[in-house]
């Protein structure tokens, strides 16, 4: 099935529609959705490494825009739709430490949480919920994203025959190890926030 999947994917990224597709999962995963746009940025990426910058283009600008989304659910929406988000991903119990942060270190916060597997969105409604400087909110938005997109831009343009093949060969153990990576996220998450 995995195989399927991937074999699937690879073929969508050869669609006129597959960019599409990447913005709309790049700026849902900033503000509501679960699953992260590497999903499809890496095998796309890896289909047509010729394209890896425009795809790192279109999901950082995309995310930045639905970081924009999360922002305005935490600062207009939070007691209804903000706190349901982030009671659904379990970070219900630690949002006012994390706003807490805001105070000495939302800026560092920005950056490195919007560098890891832990959910963006997260960071993006909390910083609308602590009233987090919006312009500032911004500039860090698009640097955390645009470095975290062209890193694996960057990997899959110059690596990427090698790294399909790679991957290809051990499509289960890739899988596995990218599972146990937002795994240590999530739990990283619940205890530093």
């Amino acid at each position: 099935m995995l195989r399927k999947m991937y074999d699937w994917v690879i073929a969508y990224s050869a669609k006129p529609s597959a960019p599409w597709a990447l913005a709309f999962v790049s700026f849902a995963e900033s503000s509501i959705f679960p699953i992260p746009p590497d999903v499809l940025l890496v095998p796309m990426s890896l289909a047509r490494p010729d394209r890896a910058w425009r795809y790192a283009l279109i999901a950082t600008i995309a995310s930045v825009l639905g970081g924009l989304l999360g922002y305005a659910i935490g600062a207009l929406l939070y007691e209804s739709v903000g706190k349901f988000l982030i009671n659904l991903y379990g970070y219900g119990n630690k949002v006012d430490a994390f706003r807490a942060a805001y105070a000495h270190y939302g800026h560092w916060v920005i950056l490195l949480k919007g560098l890891t597997p832990i959910p963006y969105k997260l960071v993006t409604i909390t910083s609308g919920f602590a009233e987090y400087n919006l312009g500032w909110f911004i500039v860090l938005s698009i640097i955390t994203r645009g470095a975290r997109f062209y890193i694996l831009a960057a990997l899959l343009h110059y690596f990427g025959p090698a790294a399909r093949e790679f991957i290809e060969k051990r499509l289960g153990l890739v899988t596995l190890g990218l599972l146990a990576v937002v795994v240590l996220g999530l739990v990283a998450a619940a205890y530093l926030i």
